[in-house]
This record gives C-alpha cells, sequence and structure tokens, in this order.
C-alpha cells in the first residue's frame, strides 16, 4: 500500500494548482477516487476474512479423560439373515476367551443385536486398555492365534458387510461398567458439521446431570479413526416405556431444552437403535 500512496502523492503534487473542468482540483478528485476505490475494497474483503485463534490442542487431548489411557472399537456386522442364530453362538464362544485372556490387553464392553434400526447386525464395543500400544499388542497376537483366525474365515461367510471405529470416551461421561439385567439399550449417534466437536462437548458437560437420576447414562464416546466428528452416546432402559418416561422426564427440568437447542444445529445426521444384550455381554 505504502508505494502506491508515494506515487498519487507525486502526482498530486504535479497536478496542484491545474483546475480539471469546471474548475475542480485534478489532485483532490484524483485521491478521491483512489481512497473511495481502496476502502470499498477492504470493506467488502472484511465480509469473508476472519480472525481465528489457533487452538492449542486437538479435540481429543481437550475432550477426552486425563486420568485413563483407554482406547475403544466399535464394530458393526450385518450378518446374513439366515446366519444370524449361528453367528451369535460362534460369537459367544469364541470372544469371552480374548475377554478373559490376560496376555490380550482388550476387554468386551458389549455385545448386542440391533432390534430396532438395522435388522440382522452385531454390535460389539470394546476397551484396549493402554490406547494404541495396547491395540496394536492385541492385533499382533491374534495374527497368530490360530483358534481366532479360523472363527474370522468362518465368521466371514455369514457376514454381509462390516465396518469399525477408533472411539475415545468423553471425560464427562461414565466409563462403562458391567450392569444386570435385563435391560434394552439404545446406542444414539450424531454425525457432527466439522469443526464442532468442542462446542457439542461443552454443551454436554452440563447437559449430562438431567440424565444420570434413573443411571440410564452408560457412556460417551466420540470417533478418533474411521468416519470422523462422530458421537456415540450409550444408554440402559428396562424396557422401552421405561425410556419413554425417562426422556421425558428430562424435557421438565430446567435447563435441558437449552441444551437441545444449542446442540441440535451441530447435528448433520442422527440415528438410533435399539439393542438386546447377547449371553456374553458384559452389560445385560
Amino acid at each position: 500500500m505504502a508505494p502506491r500512496l508515494c506515487s498519487i502523492s507525486a502526482a498530486a503534487r504535479r497536478l496542484l494548482g491545474r483546475p480539471g473542468p469546471g474548475g475542480r482540483d485534478v489532485a483532490a478528485v484524483a485521491a478521491a477516487r483512489f481512497y473511495s476505490k481502496d476502502n470499498e475494497g477492504s470493506w467488502f474483503r472484511s465480509l469473508f476474512v476472519h480472525k481465528v485463534d489457533p487452538r492449542k490442542d486437538a479435540h481429543s487431548t481437550l475432550l477426552s479423560k486425563k486420568e485413563t489411557s483407554n482406547l475403544y472399537k466399535i464394530q458393526f456386522h450385518n450378518v446374513k439373515p439366515e446366519y444370524l442364530d449361528a453367528y451369535n453362538s460362534l460369537t459367544e464362544a469364541v470372544l469371552p476367551k480374548l475377554h478373559l485372556d490376560e496376555d490380550y490387553p482388550c476387554s468386551l464392553v458389549g455385545n448386542w443385536n440391533t432390534w430396532y434400526g438395522e435388522q440382522d447386525q452385531a454390535v460389539h464395543l470394546w476397551r484396549f486398555s493402554g490406547g494404541y500400544p495396547a491395540l496394536m499388542d492385541c492385533m499382533n497376537k491374534l495374527k497368530n492365534n490360530k483358534e481366532y483366525l479360523e472363527f474370522r474365515k468362518e465368521r466371514s461367510q455369514m457376514l454381509l458387510s462390516r465396518r469399525n471405529q477408533l472411539l475415545l470416551e468423553f471425560s464427562f461421561w461414565n466409563e462403562p461398567q458391567p450392569r444386570d439385567g435385563p435391560n434394552i439399550y439404545e446406542l444414539r449417534t450424531y454425525k457432527l458439521k466439522p469443526g464442532t466437536m468442542i462446542e457439542w462437548g461443552n454443551n454436554w458437560a452440563r447437559a449430562i446431570k438431567y440424565r444420570q437420576e434413573n443411571q440410564e447414562a452408560v457412556g460417551g464416546f466420540f470417533s478418533q479413526i474411521g468416519e470422523l466428528y462422530v458421537v456415540h452416546h450409550l444408554w440402559a432402559y428396562k424396557d422401552l416405556q421405561s425410556r419413554e418416561e425417562t426422556r421425558n422426564a428430562a424435557w421438565r427440568k430446567r435447563g435441558w431444552d437449552e441444551n437441545v437447542y444449542y446442540t441440535v444445529p451441530l447435528v448433520r445426521h442422527m440415528e438410533s437403535r435399539i439393542m438386546i444384550p447377547l449371553k456374553i455381554s458384559p452389560l445385560q
């Protein structure tokens, strides 16, 4: 900007005293046009340029629990309808062995079939105590586990598709603990707009207190690998009627409506699954 100002100033000096058409000062007209055009451009640019304060940490660091290094894996298996019973039997025969084997740094958190939502689907939630090193240790050992390799081979004949995600748990949620049943479980999945995870966490850190009265809050997680900006909230209820009554009770608490008001605009897509625990699930 400085060179342009200097050139105009020099031009103005050369034109001083030279009246333009109609007696106007040519230098004044030129300067006015320059400043008007430049200010107009600056104003227009200001509509699109915003200062953003740089974040000091990733949201995984800001939102996850500091006192633990747990990593979670959630698996979604879409089973061929005619194989669902055989799949459940095979799963119940093999997975508890990994859960109980102290040589594997992984444990089952919950195992379910989807009741309402995607049909003929199994959902498994694993915990790796020790984070990514524990995950890799477990994966490397499984490569040499003949029984597990046979299990995977047999299981593959029963599946239509499968997908998974690696998750961290929100610091303000309960860590999932084994539960006696019978219960039904609801997995509510929210796909957020990119860049909104911190805002989501801040709102739910205040809102979770409204959903603790009946011990329905099981766990809250957000994705790290797989589809990103995905949140999973896991809830437990005695039955569908209990679910209805518990959710309605939250709306009668002052502050819950405010949480919904501020978090709904952050969501691109949301989904609810009602799930029934398998026999081996620590969450019954």
